[in-house]
């Protein structure tokens, strides 16, 4: 049913209104031709024609007088489905004011009209006075529970398509007041009202085909077909549809959320439980966004393996713990005469060329960039995560930004690296609101001072004999530079040289 309505609203937007009217009018005079035929059959009258004219002028009467009064609240979609610029706000804030002003008016003139209804069948037949009494109090109950169940059935789905496309991928309607009877109450008085329509049919049945005159095999047979072929698909189509499209749309949206999909919003078109359900949806996915954004925003400031693991364990996970790293400091050799005789601009953009390089290397070894110092670089290998042969990805990383520095400024910046092996502290230091997290120790200091080395020995890389040490793999173009005094140092430091081009 919901894709009826749906094709309705795109084809008749403008006339929307006289949509309705015609979709509702051609479900009730089903149900009340069965009614009037019933009455005729229970009369033992063969005014069947008679019966079906009244039924039909009946019928559209008051089908008009249920939906028409009330379509001016409807103007407002018509006119913005006709191109028009409407404050869509007030234009749904309209549907769902139609929607609570037609529960009152479709329970007068529905139980009023279908009890005026069989009593002009039953008075046409010649029945009694009793009778037509009986009559009316039988088609007021009935068109009682016909609006309980027309409400679920037929206004909610025929205003969903508009709501829809009122409110798009905005926020319209997640803040709408709610104040409708809740979706379970709906759904229960409808299933409550369709129950008793098939019961009382079967009953009127069962006295209109009396078994007295042998013929109750085809009482039942008709009884069945009528309930079969009918009522349970008008129950199924009109019914339990309109109340699993809302479920639809949620499921829809919970797998869009699982492939990590979340621009397309649920639209809010319900002032019940499922337009509550669906609107707090709406919130939990802009949650996820604003999440998704925070957590790129922070990976381009912090390095990416450690964002995720303060997001996975907390910034807890980093209250200190001692353990065996090797540490790359990296710099620009000449780099403060380059900066005074170029702009800010041409400066920092060179620098972002170098580290373009240097961080993807860092990270494709395994390593993670702590901090950027100036001109300068320091990269670790075994924290925060454990890293088996830190000391090799030190290195594979060192020599790939060595021939990719080369390749791209051919001469024109030149830089030092030093590798130094040890025991650090790792953990996070900092106060009011602003943590870091850094690595303490001499290995840090000792990495720095080999780097300034390299100007000395003319090396790129500089290794210590620890970091040498720890390698599994021993790589060739090594060079013994000796023992070297470092600065702040009491005893020399061993350095090893080591030739990119060599290594390859």
């Amino acid at each position: 049913m919901d894709r009826i309505w749906q094709s309705a609203w795109e084809r008749y937007g403008a006339w929307y209104s006289w949509v309705i009217w015609v979709v509702v009018f051609a479900v009730l005079l089903p149900s009340c031709l069965v009614w009037s035929w019933v009455v005729v059959a229970f009369e033992k009258s063969s005014q069947y024609v008679e019966a079906t004219v009244i039924t039909g002028v009946a019928v559209a009467v008051f089908t008009f007088f249920m939906v028409l009064p009330g379509s001016r609240r409807l103007r407002g979609v018509e006119e913005w489905a006709a191109g028009r610029e409407v404050d869509r706000v007030r234009a749904l804030e309209d549907t769902y004011t139609w929607t609570r002003s037609a529960v009152v008016r479709w329970l007068v003139l529905d139980a009023v009209g279908t009890a005026l209804l069989l009593i002009l069948v039953a008075a046409v037949t010649g029945a009694s006075e009793s009778r037509l009494i009986q009559y009316g109090i039988l088609g007021a109950a009935f068109g009682f529970v016909a609006t309980v169940f027309g409400m679920h059935s037929l206004v909610e789905p025929a205003l969903r398509p508009p709501r829809a496309a009122l409110v798009g991928d905005t926020q319209i309607g997640d803040s709408l007041p709610r104040t409708h009877p809740t979706f379970a109450a709906w759904v229960n008085l409808s299933m409550l009202a369709a129950a008793f329509n098939f019961a009382l049919s079967a009953a009127m049945l069962a006295v209109v085909f009396d078994p007295v005159r042998d013929v109750p095999v085809l009482c039942v047979v008709i009884a069945f077909a009528l309930v079969l072929f009918y009522a349970v698909p008008f129950t199924i189509f009109t019914g339990f549809a309109p109340s699993l499209r809302p479920v639809r749309d949620l499921t829809e949206g919970t797998e869009r959320v699982a492939a990590g999909i979340y621009t397309r919003r649920l639209p809010v078109v319900q002032d019940d439980d499922l337009g509550a359900l669906a609107a707090s949806f709406n919130r939990m996915q802009a949650g996820l966004v604003e999440r998704q954004r925070l957590q790129a925003a922070f990976g381009t400031y912090v390095d990416p393996a450690l964002a995720a693991r303060l997001l996975e364990q907390g910034d807890d996970v980093f209250t200190g713990e001692r353990r065996e790293v090797t540490v790359m400091f990296i710099d620009v050799r000449d780099f403060t005469p380059f900066a005074e005789a170029n702009t800010a601009e041409d400066t920092v953009a060179r620098l972002n060329a170098l580290f373009e390089i240097v961080v993807p290397a860092v990270i494709d070894a395994g390593g993670h960039v702590n901090k950027f110092l100036g001109d300068g670089a320091l990269a670790v290998f075994g924290a925060p995560n454990d890293l088996a042969d830190h000391a090799d990805a030190a290195v594979r990383a060192a020599v790939s930004i060595q021939r990719m520095v080369t390749e791209r400024f051919s001469g024109e910046l030149r830089i030092g690296i030093g590798i130094n092996t040890g025991v650090v502290i790792a953990g996070t230091i900092g106060a009011a609101g602003h943590l870091e997290f850094t690595l303490i120790g001499d290995t840090t200091n000792i990495a720095a001072r080999i780097e300034q080395l390299t100007k000395s020995t003319g090396d790129t890389i500089l290794a210590a004999e620890q970091s040498v040490d720890a390698l599994t793999t021993r790589p060739p173009g090594l060079v013994d530079r000796g023992s070297h005094a470092l600065k702040g140092k009491s005893a020399p430091v061993h350095v090893f040289g080591l030739d990119a081009v060599s290594v390859g």
